[in-house]
Protein backbone atom coordinates (compact mmCIF):
# COMPACT_ATOMS: atom_id res chain seq x y z
CA UNK A 1 0.00 0.00 0.00
CA UNK A 2 2.14 3.20 -0.75
CA UNK A 3 -0.91 5.35 -1.00
CA UNK A 4 -3.69 6.24 1.38
CA UNK A 5 -6.80 4.50 0.37
CA UNK A 6 -10.07 6.98 -0.55
CA UNK A 7 -12.90 4.90 1.24
CA UNK A 8 -11.14 6.06 4.47
CA UNK A 9 -12.99 10.01 5.59
CA UNK A 10 -12.88 9.59 8.99
CA UNK A 11 -12.56 13.68 10.88
CA UNK A 12 -8.85 13.72 11.89
CA UNK A 13 -10.13 17.12 13.71
CA UNK A 14 -11.83 15.02 15.97
CA UNK A 15 -10.31 16.04 19.49
CA UNK A 16 -8.00 18.50 18.23
CA UNK A 17 -7.40 20.72 21.55
CA UNK A 18 -9.25 18.86 23.78
CA UNK A 19 -7.94 17.11 27.53
CA UNK A 20 -9.07 14.41 29.64
CA UNK A 21 -11.03 17.25 31.50
CA UNK A 22 -13.67 17.26 28.50
CA UNK A 23 -15.21 14.20 29.33
CA UNK A 24 -15.41 14.47 33.04
CA UNK A 25 -16.88 11.18 33.71
CA UNK A 26 -16.30 7.78 33.04
CA UNK A 27 -19.10 6.94 30.84
CA UNK A 28 -18.47 9.87 28.93
CA UNK A 29 -14.89 8.22 27.99
CA UNK A 30 -16.24 4.58 27.29
CA UNK A 31 -18.67 6.66 25.25
CA UNK A 32 -16.31 8.37 22.71
CA UNK A 33 -14.06 5.24 23.04
CA UNK A 34 -16.68 2.82 21.36
CA UNK A 35 -17.79 5.84 19.08
CA UNK A 36 -14.05 5.74 18.09
CA UNK A 37 -13.82 2.20 17.40
CA UNK A 38 -16.99 1.91 15.70
CA UNK A 39 -16.12 4.66 13.39
CA UNK A 40 -12.77 2.55 12.83
CA UNK A 41 -14.55 -0.84 12.60
CA UNK A 42 -17.05 0.49 9.95
CA UNK A 43 -14.84 2.56 7.81
CA UNK A 44 -11.01 0.77 7.71
CA UNK A 45 -11.09 -2.50 5.88
CA UNK A 46 -8.12 -4.35 7.00
CA UNK A 47 -7.85 -2.84 10.45
CA UNK A 48 -5.18 -4.28 13.49
CA UNK A 49 -4.84 -3.32 17.33
CA UNK A 50 -1.46 -2.54 18.53
CA UNK A 51 -1.04 -4.95 21.93
CA UNK A 52 1.40 -4.43 24.43
CA UNK A 53 0.12 -6.51 27.56
CA UNK A 54 -0.34 -3.34 29.44
CA UNK A 55 -3.45 -2.04 31.02
CA UNK A 56 -3.86 0.48 28.36
CA UNK A 57 -3.67 -1.75 25.47
CA UNK A 58 -5.96 -4.29 27.32
CA UNK A 59 -8.35 -1.61 27.87
CA UNK A 60 -8.13 -1.29 23.45
CA UNK A 61 -8.52 -4.70 23.61
CA UNK A 62 -11.73 -5.19 25.55
CA UNK A 63 -13.98 -2.11 23.49
CA UNK A 64 -12.84 -3.58 20.33
CA UNK A 65 -13.80 -6.69 21.26
CA UNK A 66 -16.95 -5.02 23.07
CA UNK A 67 -17.97 -3.01 20.00
CA UNK A 68 -17.18 -5.68 17.16
CA UNK A 69 -19.42 -8.44 19.26
CA UNK A 70 -22.31 -5.98 19.01
CA UNK A 71 -21.86 -4.20 15.87
CA UNK A 72 -21.36 -7.81 13.94
CA UNK A 73 -17.79 -6.70 12.89
CA UNK A 74 -15.22 -9.35 12.60
CA UNK A 75 -12.86 -8.98 15.45
CA UNK A 76 -9.06 -7.49 13.66
CA UNK A 77 -5.86 -9.12 14.84
CA UNK A 78 -3.76 -8.16 17.82
CA UNK A 79 -0.19 -6.88 17.05
CA UNK A 80 2.20 -7.78 19.80
CA UNK A 81 6.18 -5.71 19.10
CA UNK A 82 8.69 -8.68 19.88
CA UNK A 83 11.52 -6.32 21.14
CA UNK A 84 13.23 -9.34 22.47
CA UNK A 85 13.84 -7.96 25.91
CA UNK A 86 10.11 -8.15 27.50
CA UNK A 87 9.29 -9.38 30.75
CA UNK A 88 8.00 -13.71 30.75
CA UNK A 89 5.03 -12.59 31.93
CA UNK A 90 4.37 -10.36 29.06
CA UNK A 91 4.01 -12.45 26.30
CA UNK A 92 2.25 -15.47 27.90
CA UNK A 93 -0.16 -12.71 28.61
CA UNK A 94 -0.35 -11.59 24.67
CA UNK A 95 -1.26 -14.86 24.25
CA UNK A 96 -3.35 -15.92 26.97
CA UNK A 97 -6.15 -13.01 26.23
CA UNK A 98 -5.77 -13.29 22.80
CA UNK A 99 -6.94 -16.43 22.80
CA UNK A 100 -9.25 -16.04 25.44
CA UNK A 101 -11.04 -13.30 23.59
CA UNK A 102 -10.75 -14.94 20.28
CA UNK A 103 -8.36 -12.88 18.44
CA UNK A 104 -5.21 -13.85 16.07
CA UNK A 105 -2.03 -12.59 17.94
CA UNK A 106 0.12 -11.32 15.55
CA UNK A 107 3.93 -11.45 17.08
CA UNK A 108 5.82 -8.53 14.93
CA UNK A 109 9.85 -8.88 15.50
CA UNK A 110 12.92 -7.54 13.47
CA UNK A 111 14.42 -10.59 12.91
CA UNK A 112 17.83 -9.43 12.01
CA UNK A 113 18.37 -8.95 15.95
CA UNK A 114 17.56 -12.60 16.56
CA UNK A 115 21.47 -14.09 16.91
CA UNK A 116 22.35 -10.81 19.05
CA UNK A 117 22.82 -10.70 22.83
CA UNK A 118 20.82 -7.35 24.01
CA UNK A 119 22.80 -5.13 25.80
CA UNK A 120 25.91 -6.08 23.51
CA UNK A 121 27.94 -4.04 21.36
CA UNK A 122 26.91 -4.65 17.66
CA UNK A 123 28.37 -4.06 14.59
CA UNK A 124 26.76 -1.91 11.98
CA UNK A 125 28.46 -3.80 9.16
CA UNK A 126 27.09 -7.12 10.64
CA UNK A 127 22.96 -6.30 10.17
CA UNK A 128 21.65 -6.83 6.81
CA UNK A 129 21.38 -4.16 4.29
CA UNK A 130 18.25 -2.70 4.90
CA UNK A 131 18.70 -2.66 8.70
CA UNK A 132 21.59 -0.73 7.83
CA UNK A 133 19.84 1.85 5.79
CA UNK A 134 17.46 2.63 8.54
CA UNK A 135 20.44 3.06 10.75
CA UNK A 136 22.61 5.42 7.94
CA UNK A 137 19.59 7.02 6.26
CA UNK A 138 16.65 7.22 8.60
CA UNK A 139 18.35 8.11 11.49
CA UNK A 140 21.57 9.57 10.33
CA UNK A 141 23.92 7.34 12.60
CA UNK A 142 27.40 7.52 12.02
CA UNK A 143 29.05 5.27 14.05
CA UNK A 144 30.29 1.83 13.21
CA UNK A 145 28.24 0.06 16.48
CA UNK A 146 25.37 0.19 18.75
CA UNK A 147 24.50 -1.40 21.80
CA UNK A 148 21.83 -3.41 21.27
CA UNK A 149 18.70 -2.36 23.50
CA UNK A 150 15.47 -1.18 23.10
CA UNK A 151 15.67 1.63 24.97
CA UNK A 152 18.05 4.15 22.74
CA UNK A 153 16.92 5.89 19.81
CA UNK A 154 18.54 3.41 17.69
CA UNK A 155 17.73 0.33 19.10
CA UNK A 156 14.26 1.32 19.98
CA UNK A 157 13.63 2.62 16.04
CA UNK A 158 14.91 -0.86 14.34
CA UNK A 159 13.08 -3.44 16.78
CA UNK A 160 10.01 -1.77 17.13
CA UNK A 161 9.45 0.80 14.69
CA UNK A 162 10.57 -1.17 11.20
CA UNK A 163 9.21 -4.19 12.67
CA UNK A 164 5.60 -2.17 12.95
CA UNK A 165 6.51 -1.05 9.18
CA UNK A 166 7.30 -4.16 7.96
CA UNK A 167 3.91 -5.91 9.70
CA UNK A 168 1.81 -3.17 8.87
CA UNK A 169 2.96 -2.96 4.91
CA UNK A 170 3.43 -6.85 4.86
CA UNK A 171 -0.41 -7.46 6.49
CA UNK A 172 -1.92 -4.16 4.13
CA UNK A 173 -2.77 -2.83 7.75
CA UNK A 174 -5.28 0.41 6.53
CA UNK A 175 -5.98 1.54 10.50
CA UNK A 176 -3.70 0.27 13.54
CA UNK A 177 -5.76 0.92 16.85
CA UNK A 178 -2.94 2.36 19.56
CA UNK A 179 -3.84 2.96 23.22
CA UNK A 180 -2.19 6.09 23.63
CA UNK A 181 -3.58 8.77 26.13
CA UNK A 182 -3.61 12.23 26.28
CA UNK A 183 -2.63 12.51 29.75
CA UNK A 184 0.45 9.81 29.52
CA UNK A 185 3.42 11.69 27.81
CA UNK A 186 4.02 15.35 26.18
CA UNK A 187 5.24 13.94 22.78
CA UNK A 188 1.30 12.26 22.94
CA UNK A 189 -0.66 15.22 24.44
CA UNK A 190 -1.79 16.82 21.17
CA UNK A 191 -2.89 13.70 19.70
CA UNK A 192 -6.59 13.38 17.67
CA UNK A 193 -8.78 10.18 17.44
CA UNK A 194 -8.02 9.24 14.09
CA UNK A 195 -4.68 10.20 13.40
CA UNK A 196 -3.36 10.11 9.68
CA UNK A 197 0.40 8.63 9.01
CA UNK A 198 0.91 8.64 4.94
CA UNK A 199 3.82 10.21 4.08
CA UNK A 200 4.92 7.52 2.53
CA UNK A 201 9.08 8.21 2.59
CA UNK A 202 8.40 7.48 6.13
CA UNK A 203 6.15 4.68 6.74
CA UNK A 204 3.66 2.59 5.29
CA UNK A 205 0.47 4.79 4.55
CA UNK A 206 -1.96 4.31 7.12
CA UNK A 207 -4.16 5.71 10.09
CA UNK A 208 -3.84 5.40 14.13
CA UNK A 209 -6.90 5.15 15.94
CA UNK A 210 -7.22 6.14 19.37
CA UNK A 211 -9.92 4.86 21.38
CA UNK A 212 -8.60 6.04 25.12
CA UNK A 213 -7.27 9.54 24.46
CA UNK A 214 -9.58 10.95 27.01
CA UNK A 215 -8.94 8.49 29.75
CA UNK A 216 -6.26 9.17 32.39
CA UNK A 217 -4.43 6.64 34.58
CA UNK A 218 -7.29 6.32 36.73
CA UNK A 219 -9.56 6.06 35.01
CA UNK A 220 -7.59 3.13 33.01
CA UNK A 221 -7.87 1.55 36.38
CA UNK A 222 -11.37 2.08 37.10
CA UNK A 223 -12.53 0.63 33.82
CA UNK A 224 -10.19 -2.62 34.14
CA UNK A 225 -11.62 -3.13 37.58
CA UNK A 226 -14.93 -1.62 36.64
CA UNK A 227 -16.13 -3.15 33.36
CA UNK A 228 -12.64 -5.52 32.23
CA UNK A 229 -12.42 -7.82 34.93
CA UNK A 230 -16.06 -8.41 35.57
CA UNK A 231 -17.07 -9.07 31.92
CA UNK A 232 -14.09 -11.36 31.52
CA UNK A 233 -13.65 -13.38 34.61
CA UNK A 234 -16.62 -15.88 35.43
CA UNK A 235 -18.08 -15.17 38.64
CA UNK A 236 -15.99 -11.84 39.93
CA UNK A 237 -17.50 -9.87 42.26
CA UNK A 238 -18.52 -6.73 40.61
CA UNK A 239 -17.15 -3.83 42.39
CA UNK A 240 -14.40 -5.40 44.06
CA UNK A 241 -11.10 -4.28 43.48
CA UNK A 242 -7.90 -6.29 45.20
CA UNK A 243 -5.45 -4.56 46.74
CA UNK A 244 -3.24 -7.40 46.59
CA UNK A 245 -2.31 -10.91 45.48
CA UNK A 246 -3.90 -12.07 48.51
CA UNK A 247 -7.21 -10.35 48.27
CA UNK A 248 -8.40 -12.08 44.94
CA UNK A 249 -11.72 -13.64 45.41
CA UNK A 250 -11.62 -17.11 46.06
CA UNK A 251 -10.35 -19.92 43.52
CA UNK A 252 -9.08 -16.92 41.71
CA UNK A 253 -4.96 -16.31 40.93
CA UNK A 254 -3.46 -13.68 39.27
CA UNK A 255 -3.13 -15.73 36.04
CA UNK A 256 -6.97 -15.47 35.86
CA UNK A 257 -7.38 -11.75 34.92
CA UNK A 258 -6.72 -9.90 32.32
CA UNK A 259 -4.19 -7.50 34.42
CA UNK A 260 -0.26 -7.90 33.86
CA UNK A 261 0.98 -9.89 37.22
CA UNK A 262 3.66 -6.64 37.30
CA UNK A 263 0.83 -4.21 38.25
CA UNK A 264 0.45 -6.31 41.63
CA UNK A 265 4.00 -5.93 42.18
CA UNK A 266 4.41 -2.13 41.90
CA UNK A 267 4.88 -1.66 38.34
CA UNK A 268 2.61 1.14 36.73
CA UNK A 269 4.14 1.30 33.54
CA UNK A 270 5.56 -1.25 31.80
CA UNK A 271 8.55 -1.65 29.08
CA UNK A 272 11.95 -3.86 28.52
CA UNK A 273 13.31 -5.78 31.53
CA UNK A 274 15.86 -3.25 31.68
CA UNK A 275 14.38 -0.07 31.28
CA UNK A 276 11.16 -0.83 33.78
CA UNK A 277 10.90 -0.84 37.27
CA UNK A 278 8.19 -0.42 39.93
CA UNK A 279 7.39 2.76 41.16
CA UNK A 280 6.21 1.43 44.94
CA UNK A 281 6.10 -2.10 46.48
CA UNK A 282 1.82 -1.28 46.34
CA UNK A 283 -0.10 -2.62 43.34
CA UNK A 284 -0.30 0.28 40.68
CA UNK A 285 -3.87 1.57 41.24
CA UNK A 286 -3.59 1.55 45.00
CA UNK A 287 -1.03 3.92 44.26
CA UNK A 288 -1.06 7.42 44.46
CA UNK A 289 -1.78 8.08 40.79
CA UNK A 290 -3.04 11.67 41.00
CA UNK A 291 0.08 13.14 42.75
CA UNK A 292 3.19 11.06 41.06
CA UNK A 293 4.60 9.93 37.55
CA UNK A 294 3.09 7.26 36.06
CA UNK A 295 5.99 6.28 33.93
CA UNK A 296 8.68 7.49 36.58
CA UNK A 297 10.35 3.71 36.43
CA UNK A 298 10.53 3.67 32.99
CA UNK A 299 13.98 4.16 30.99
CA UNK A 300 14.57 7.96 30.54
CA UNK A 301 16.32 8.24 27.76
CA UNK A 302 13.69 6.16 25.69
CA UNK A 303 11.18 8.80 27.58
CA UNK A 304 13.42 11.92 26.10
CA UNK A 305 13.32 10.65 22.38
CA UNK A 306 9.72 10.20 22.15
CA UNK A 307 8.82 12.85 19.73
CA UNK A 308 11.68 11.54 17.37
CA UNK A 309 10.23 8.16 17.66
CA UNK A 310 6.89 9.12 17.16
CA UNK A 311 7.78 10.65 14.04
CA UNK A 312 9.47 7.96 12.17
CA UNK A 313 6.49 5.89 13.30
CA UNK A 314 6.12 4.91 16.68
CA UNK A 315 3.24 4.33 18.88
Amino acid sequence: MSTFPEYVTVDYERGASETPADYASLESKFAVAAETVRTALEQYENPAVMFTGGKDSTLVAYVVREVAVEGGFDLPPLVFLDHYRHFEETLAFAERWADEWGFELVVARNDAFASFEPGSEVAVADLPEHTQRELREVLEYDDDAFVFSPDTLAGNHLLKTVALNETITDRGFDGVFSGIRWDEQDARATETFFSPRHDAEKYPPHDRVHPILAFDERAVWDAIWGYVVPDSVPGYPDGHVPVDVLDLPDDLDVLDLPVHPLYFEGYRSLGTKEGSAANDDRAAWTQDVEGTTEREGRAQDKEDIMARLRDLGYM
